[in-house]
């Protein structure tokens, strides 16, 4: 099993993507008053990527950080495909505590938001158990676009996915360090280091609401090719001016 050791020094890409994962922490103060850091890893594309750039800024203009990366396991649960095996090897190669949750849910009963719920107090209660109250998720620009569009259709709201979120209820703070870059960028800089195989197998996942936003922002492209960009940056206008509105 070939295991990828992603690390600084890296190439143009990786330099570029650096530069906008620390701008959006350095913008939102991601990390400010925080020394121990949570991720939700499942294993894909975007988890991974986070995990290595997290890993990659700590100590380099930010204080060093204990990092914690946590796995929702489960044979319906997003990664469900990964190896465990392969998920310890990366982050024992990062020098990185990896945790593991089992998911309940069951193909008879699965929908997207009980698995999302569930999904998420296993992420917040193994992430307090170690006192990490800051747990980064590895939502990136495009999953923004896809969160407005679907919020505005669906719910005549204009929302995308916030960079910094106080869950009061849980006592947890969500961040997400990927929201300046383009699923694609991630793509690419996943297939150069090695670990952009693995896609989520989830049976409901795969003809989702977002699935289909998803393809609807695709065909917008093909008369504004900037959409996914326009309507994400759009989104995280809107929420910092509504944020300061007292």
């Amino acid at each position: 099993m070939s295991i990828p050791s992603v690390r600084p020094p890296w190439t143009t890409l990786g330099r570029k993507l650096e530069s906008m994962f620390r701008k959006a922490l350095f913008e939102f103060r991601m990390l400010d008053g925080v020394s121990k850091v949570a991720v939700a890893l499942s294993g894909g594309k975007d988890s991974l990527t986070l995990l290595f750039m997290l890993k990659a800024i700590s100590g380099r203009g930010f204080p060093d950080l204990e990092i914690h990366a946590i796995n929702v396991d489960g044979e319906y649960t997003c990664g469900s495909g990964v190896s465990q095996d392969y998920l310890k090897a990366i982050c024992a190669d990062l020098d990185i505590n990896l945790m593991v949750c089992h998911s309940t849910q069951k193909l008879d009963t699965l929908e997207c938001y009980s698995c999302s719920r569930e999904r998420r107090r296993l992420l917040f209660d193994a992430a307090k158990s170690v006192g990490a109250d800051t747990i980064a998720f590895g939502h990136h620009r495009d999953d923004s676009a896809q969160t407005v569009l679907m919020n505005l259709l669906h719910k005549a709201e204009f929302a995308g996915n916030l960079p910094k979120i106080r869950m009061q209820d849980y006592g947890v703070t969500i961040i997400r360090p990927l929201i300046y870059i383009g699923e694609q960028e991630i793509r690419t800089f996943a297939q150069q280091n090695g670990y952009a195989r693995i896609m989520c197998g989830c049976p409901v996942g795969q003809n989702s609401m977002r699935k289909q936003v998803d393809q609807l922002l695709t065909e917008l492209e093909v008369l504004f090719p900037n959409a996914r960009e326009n309507i994400a940056k759009a989104g995280l206008e809107y929420g910092s001016q509504k944020a300061a509105i007292p």
